[in-house]
């Protein structure tokens, strides 16, 4: 561990879908390099869901940053929230680079949320974590403003 590290140097934001009212449909988050950093976690947040909405999300993995051969990775999906219990809920999902298919050169992974039945209000964040090079801050997305 870190003692004297900040927080926002032991985890970068790599990707994010930002808060809006998602239409019926699919957002990807673009596809982010699993080589620098040790893990990465994908957060996915719902508001207020539509009369009988579903969220989905899932982690995919590419061989580059176009998505070339892209997949899903094993075990990645969450369990489908629903609007009866899914109101202002979070999911984390934990994914690890040697969990990728790197044999084959699968170095590559963005998340897939998906909205069904009704518009929703969701975001989702890909997190970098343990950076194999810190602060892990550099490698923010260009939309982080602001580092206090």
């Amino acid at each position: 561990m870190f003692p004297n590290a900040k927080g926002s140097e032991l985890f970068s934001v790599l990707a994010t879908i930002d808060p809006a009212s998602q239409a019926v449909g699919t957002l990807n988050t673009g596809w982010i390099s699993a080589a620098n950093h040790l893990g990465i976690v994908a957060l996915v947040q719902t508001g207020t869901l539509g009369t009988s909405a579903t969220v989905d999300a899932k982690l995919q993995q590419a061989l580059d940053s176009l998505g070339t051969g892209a997949k899903e990775v094993g075990g990645k999906a969450i369990t489908q929230i629903v609007k009866a219990t899914g109101d202002n809920k979070q999911v984390l999902v934990n994914v690890k680079p040697e969990e990728l298919d790197t044999v084959n050169g699968f170095g590559f992974v963005r998340l897939t949320v998906t909205v069904g039945v009704a518009a929703s209000i969701t975001s989702a964040q890909l997190l970098g974590v343990n950076p194999r090079f810190a602060p892990a801050e550099v490698s923010n997305q260009a939309a982080v403003v602001q580092v206090i």
